[in-house]
């Protein structure tokens, strides 16, 4: 069944693919029917249905626009590392439809305004929608709570203080009942900083081997502790940003089981990469938190593959290529993960890590729900962001088949196998790999 089309415009039909939507627990080989930005039938053409453009997907894969919780774009602040234009347009070729930035921009997100510079910045670019996080705390100093109503009324999606430090317990405590109050997610970073103590690496025998300073395994953990506490004491809805080790993980999986309202993501890089990759002081694996150990890798594949970790993000952080040069503590941490967020993805299916209705889950309607918004979905009525992506495309990550502006990334010069063919905003192509 399907909408009536009327005189909706812009109809599309994508045709000859395999539809994928774990929202709708979908997947068969059907025709989308597209109008005037919505999905208006899936199968069944509607009557009187008469396309302006017509997309071939056979031996494609059709599913709803990608959503990353985790995305840098640089702007405003640091458009020398990259800017909404670029990074949008590496979104729209990798099939992110909706990306969540944080608010550590400069100016910080922690008013109105420069939550709809971002959003404005973005509709004129018009490849992705970005849907920006609103500050903790003013300024990101960690003292004094932000203006949330504000925030939440402007299209901030949530509230988080970044990586960066509050000045005591009792202010955290302040913010996620503040925010409580206003039915706000709550977005942590889970990091002691204190014990982390400006270290670069995991704590172990690799960074003491390197001489580098190191972050503990309980820099994470006690603030997951801490975190956990706090939030069954003020009943606030919270979301766990990038955890990247196993313990971790564990913990979050017992309090979810507890029924505590909380939800967690995992970043690719930390899917593949481990602590052994920067002993020759590959700075390109330098990010924080750090990688861990390839036991933590492991568990990290397994909490995902449970359903601990409800999305799967890129930690998108690109950087201009001094940011990478010099001595392995005093390069700028984060890798550039646009590109390969859906590919690496697919690696996690083909290495049986994954199921790929599992992995498109993870990709879409997980994420969605986190963040609130009713995307990553292909249901009749429902916005047509849509990603088609051929599954057995081959093709080299290099410096010319990567969009983004970073290309500070330790996946260079890798296999990919599974590429985006085409990419809808709103039901508008915005990106064709023609």
């Amino acid at each position: 069944m399907g909408i009536v089309p009327g005189n909706n415009r812009n109809r599309i039909c994508i045709h000859g693919g395999r539809v994928i939507d774990p929202a709708n627990a979908i997947d068969a080989l059907q025709d989308v029917y597209l109008a005037d930005g919505r999905i208006v039938s899936l199968g069944n053409r509607p009557d009187g249905f008469e396309t302006d453009q017509e997309i071939d997907a056979g031996n494609c894969i059709v599913c709803p626009g990608l959503i990353d919780l985790g995305v840098r774009v640089r702007e405003p602040g640091q458009e020398h590392k990259a800017s909404i234009a670029t990074e949008s347009l590496a979104a729209a070729s990798g099939g992110v439809t909706t990306l969540c930035c944080p608010p550590d921009t400069d100016p910080v997100t922690d008013t109105p305004a420069v939550a709809e510079l971002v959003r404005l910045r973005a509709e004129t670019a018009g490849k992705t929608r970005i849907v920006p996080l609103g500050a903790l705390t003013r300024g990101l100093a960690g003292e004094q709570l932000s203006e949330m109503a504000a925030l939440a009324r402007a299209g901030c999606a949530g509230v988080s203080n970044a990586m960066r430090p509050l000045v005591n317990t009792l202010v955290q405590r302040r913010a996620l009942e503040y925010a409580a109050t206003f039915d706000l997610t709550v977005f942590l970073h889970a990091n002691d900083h204190a014990l982390a103590n400006k270290g670069c690496a995991h704590e172990g025998r690799v960074a003491a081997r390197l001489g580098l300073p190191g972050i503990p395994e309980a820099a994470e953990t006690a603030a997951v502790a801490r975190d956990l506490a706090l939030i069954e004491q003020t009943g606030v809805r919270a979301h766990f940003c990038r955890l990247t080790t196993g313990r971790a993980a564990r913990m979050v999986a017992r309090a979810q089981f507890d029924g505590a309202p909380i939800t967690a993501d995992v970043a690719v890089p930390y899917l593949f990469l481990s602590e052994v990759d920067i002993s020759d002081f590959d700075s390109r694996c330098h990010v924080i938190p750090p990688l861990r150990t390839v036991e933590d890798r492991q568990r990290l594949r397994e909490a995902l593959q449970n359903g601990v970790f409800s999305a799967l993000c890129s930690d998108h952080q690109p950087h201009e290529p001094d940011a990478k040069l010099g001595p392995f503590p005093s390069t700028e941490p984060g890798i550039s993960g646009l590109d390969t967020l859906l590919p690496l993805g697919l690696r996690l299916v083909n290495e049986h890590a994954l199921d790929l209705d599992e992995l498109i889950h993870r990709l879409t309607c997980g994420p969605a729900g986190i963040l609130g918004l009713p995307y990553g979905t292909l249901s009749i009525g429902a916005t047509a962001d849509i990603c088609i992506f051929n599954p057995e495309l081959n093709w080299q990550l290099d410096t010319h088949s990567m969009r983004s502006n970073g290309h500070n990334t330790p996946f260079m010069g890798w296999e990919m196998q599974g590429r985006v063919t085409h990419t809808l905003l709103n039901g508008e192509l915005v990106y064709s790999l023609d």
